[in-house]
């Protein structure tokens, strides 16, 4: 049984309810950036921060990030974030509207380490694909992880990904993008001398 989440930044949402209208949900017309799997919050109360006129979705499929997301949040005075649980392909679906996305951030995903799993990745180019028709032109896309081929992975196939630009000049990836925030779990890595994989792209 789900622990419930009565914090005034969760949202709650059912995917038989109507679309959420985030026009009155953050009270004005900012544009709208996505993160899918918050985590426990860290990185997007950073973000938020820094970026105080946009409306951030924070999206997770666990509950108990959900609640963590929403404690750490609630200890500051943003009003620009709103945090949901939700399976992320039927949540985009279901409550995004076609070309509205600012900024697609997906920080770490799980990298589904053996072989016969890889097929099972949130982000391949099938699913980028995907996310563009929800993004606006010049919209921008980051992906961060710490698995040493997943980031290689991705940097690849988005070197030839239809309408999409490197930002990064000549270099496929980083690991390290300035005004990026580091979370907590990525930070346990860059201590233990493992390097963050960095790509970020902007719809063309």
């Amino acid at each position: 049984m789900l622990i419930p989440n009565n914090s005034p930044t969760f949202l709650p949402w059912e995917e038989s309810e109507p679309a959420p209208r985030w026009e009155e949900i953050f009270g004005n017309n900012n544009p709208l950036a996505l993160e899918i799997g918050c985590g426990v919050g860290d990185f997007i109360t950073q973000m938020a921060a820094l970026h105080p006129a946009i409306n951030f979705i924070a999206l997770d499929f666990y509950n108990k990030g959900c609640i963590k997301t929403c404690k750490r949040i609630d200890k500051t005075t943003l009003t620009n974030v709103r945090v949901l649980r939700a399976e992320a392909r039927s949540f985009i679906e279901a409550c995004i509207p076609t070309g509205s996305l600012r900024t697609v951030v997906i920080n770490c995903p799980d990298p589904w380490p053996k072989l016969r799993h890889r097929k099972r990745r949130l982000v391949n180019s099938g699913f980028v694909s995907y996310l563009s028709q929800f993004m606006q032109p010049d919209a921008d896309f980051y992906f961060a992880t710490d698995f040493v081929d997943y980031g290689l992975d991705v940097a690849e196939f988005m070197t030839a990904q239809p309408g999409f630009m490197n930002q990064l000049g000549t270099d496929p990836f980083r690991h390290a993008l300035e005004g990026y925030p580091i979370s907590k779990y990525m930070r346990r890595f860059l201590d233990l001398g493992q390097p963050i994989y960095y790509v970020h792209y902007r719809r063309a």
